[in-house]
């Protein structure tokens, strides 16, 4: 059965691309600017940004994510939040694209080790996935993967999206390293299913 919330007309193309303030009960996402480096910088370590097909900060430092955001926020068809838990930034979750056109967004997610398995990643996608499904009309939420990170393949796995496929050599990152892409997906009927799922993890992990 279609939730008739996952029935709506798609919003204006500027809503899609724009960073409105999110609260969850335990995650709140705001935009996120350069004033969240420190964090970011204070939270990470070198796995933190290894797998994600852009890289991470040119510079291990609080200019270098700086910098880094800043390219983030420069990039066309994308919008970035920053994770917020305890008020401190853990994290970065983005729209890394989005096609109004033909009614689909991309999710991408990066935590600082912290904040992995807390309810940082579920409330997330939860809150930008009611987003791009109830709010702004979409048809289609996507993931990319990193054929190499496990524990996100798992993630999404346990989330209940469907893998698709695997698009061989799809991204080459800073380093050179041509990734192989692991496409998940969830469609706008499978969305009731899906968010009861997230739903049930952040009941158990309050």
């Amino acid at each position: 059965m279609t939730d008739p919330s996952c029935s709506l007309s798609p919003a204006p193309p500027s809503e899609w691309l724009m960073p409105v303030l999110l609260v969850g009960q335990q995650v709140t996402l705001v935009p996120l600017t350069p004033e969240h480096a420190a964090d970011l910088h204070a939270g990470a370590d070198e796995t933190t940004a290894a797998l994600l097909a852009r890289g991470g900060p040119q510079e291990w430092s609080v200019a270098g994510w700086a910098n880094y955001i800043t390219a983030l926020n420069a990039l066309p068809h994308r919008v970035n939040w920053a994770v917020l838990m305890g008020g401190r930034a853990v994290g970065r979750i983005s729209y890394s694209e989005v096609q109004v056109r033909d009614r689909w967004v991309e999710i991408g997610t990066m935590l600082v080790p912290a904040a992995q398995g807390t309810a940082a990643n579920p409330e997330s996608k939860l809150l930008l996935m009611t987003r791009a499904f109830e709010t702004l009309g979409a048809n289609r939420v996507q993931f990319k993967v990193d054929a190499r990170n496990a524990r996100s393949l798992r993630a999404l796995q346990k989330l209940g999206a469907v893998q698709e496929g695997t698009l061989r050599q799809y991204q080459v990152r800073p380093d050179g390293y041509a990734r192989d892409s692991v496409i998940f997906s969830v469609l706008r009927d499978e969305w009731p299913r899906v968010k009861a799922g997230l739903q049930a993890r952040l009941a158990a992990l309050a």
